[in-house]
């Protein structure tokens, strides 16, 4: 029963678009983003960290540095290199990669639907990492980069968003990626009509990716209604979060296979010898990447291996525990290789599924680790099924695309 709204997006001027827009920060070097940011006056990384402009903004000084974003923004709309949409609209967004096309609801949603629950979620979140999100959020008013939620097909929304796809887009682009992007913007007030209900109506949503950015402007949404003198006033913009709800069909998960430095002083022997005890084992002449639920791919002392857990050594009507991620954590990492908690534990590495595997054999025979796992990517309906038995999801254990551009639409609520 999500509550949305429409909303006046700002988006990248038609001849900037491929400019603009850009990765999240974290996925780049500080050497990149220096660089993108030097050639590119008009990329939205001045909005997200203008440390990479003027060093000297550093340290304690942080209200410098909310300040400059805000400058940067009346900069950017000034010059026209971010447009708002004349209309408040729910959009619909497309993107193509890979081969793969994927289409969805672009939309603001109250946190009070995070808030209540009717947003279910499958991880936890880090405190700290929730607060600098939120002071950010808080500070600037920007949102760019949207949470990304899943919810069970709906006639309703198919229909519309077929309806509008026949139709002119109003942004069109290629990333440098070679990703394509196109928006179309749900304007007639019947349509946003029949959408919001249509959405009000869902009993559950789920969130797919973006339980940080969910977490952080449901605290910054909280905080800024203490602060506002209208305390009733829930109807304020900053009650609202920029979201993309892709239905189970279009949301797609990969695994997230590992790998591990060492084996924890065992000898290679002993430790084949302790993955006995859990597991059928049966090498393979080539790399393995599992074809089904309950199969693990092993690369170890230059051979291949398939792992399948034993009859009985996991209850499969645990929705948390019958992952493959949490067998592979509860019967491998933690008592044979001494991996508590692999949040925290630099012994191992995650590599989400677009890394071929041969890249991790490669790490293995090179030395750099001892093994690599391969899993097989956990299915929608099992994140579903955690969410709805308020359970959480081990670290790491889902790759879901698309991963969003920051920028596309952003939301301004100061």
């Amino acid at each position: 029963m999500p509550c949305i709204k429409p909303f006046c997006a700002f988006m990248p001027a038609v001849s900037l678009q491929s400019l603009v827009v850009t990765r999240p920060l974290e996925n780049y070097s500080t050497g990149e983003a220096r660089l993108i940011a030097s050639e590119i006056e008009c990329n939205f990384l001045h909005l997200i960290d203008p440390e990479l402009d003027n060093p000297y903004l550093r340290g304690t000084r942080q209200e410098l540095v909310f300040k400059k974003i805000s400058e940067n923004f009346e900069g950017f709309v000034e010059h026209n290199y971010l447009v708002k949409y004349p209309d408040p609209s729910i959009y619909i967004y497309q993107v193509e990669h890979d081969d793969v096309l994927q289409t969805g609801i672009w939309t603001l949603t109250h946190i009070n639907d995070y808030l209540q629950g009717n947003i279910k979620k499958h991880e936890s979140t880090v405190e700290r990492r929730e607060k600098l999100l939120a002071d950010y959020l808080q500070q600037t008013g920007l949102d760019a980069n949207p949470v990304l939620i899943t919810y069970h097909p709906d006639e309703v929304v198919d229909r519309l968003t077929k309806k509008y796809l026949q139709t002119e887009p109003v942004l069109d682009f290629t990333f440098i990626d070679g990703t394509a992007h196109k928006v179309w913007a749900i304007d007639e007030e019947a349509d946003l009509d029949l959408i919001v209900a249509a959405f009000a109506a869902m009993p559950a949503v789920y969130i797919a990716d973006g339980h940080h950015r969910a977490a952080s402007m449901a605290k910054m949404g909280l905080q800024k209604r203490k602060l506002d003198a209208d305390k009733h006033n829930v109807k304020a913009l900053y009650n609202y979060f920029s979201t993309v709800y892709m239905n189970t069909r279009e949301v797609k998960v990969l695994e997230f296979n590992r790998l591990v430095r060492d084996l924890g002083g065992l000898s290679p022997e002993a430790y084949m010898t302790a993955l006995e005890r859990s597991f059928n084992i049966e090498k393979s002449a080539t790399p393995v990447k599992p074809k089904a639920f309950h199969q693990i791919g092993m690369y170890f002392n230059g051979q291949w291996y398939t792992l399948v857990p034993k009859p009985g050594l996991y209850d499969e009507n645990d929705p948390v525990n019958v992952l493959d991620v949490s067998i592979l954590q509860n019967f491998i990492l933690e008592p044979v290789l001494k991996i508590k908690d692999p949040r925290t534990d630099a012994r191992i590495t995650f590599e989400g599924g677009r890394v071929p595997i041969t890249d991790l054999q490669r790490k293995v025979d090179n030395g750099l680790f001892a093994v690599a796992f391969v899993l097989y990517p956990t299915a929608i309906s099992q994140v579903i099924a955690v969410a709805d038995a308020g359970g959480v999801m081990p670290p790491k254990s889902t790759w879901v695309e698309p991963k969003f551009l920051v920028g596309l639409l952003t939301s301004y609520f100061n």
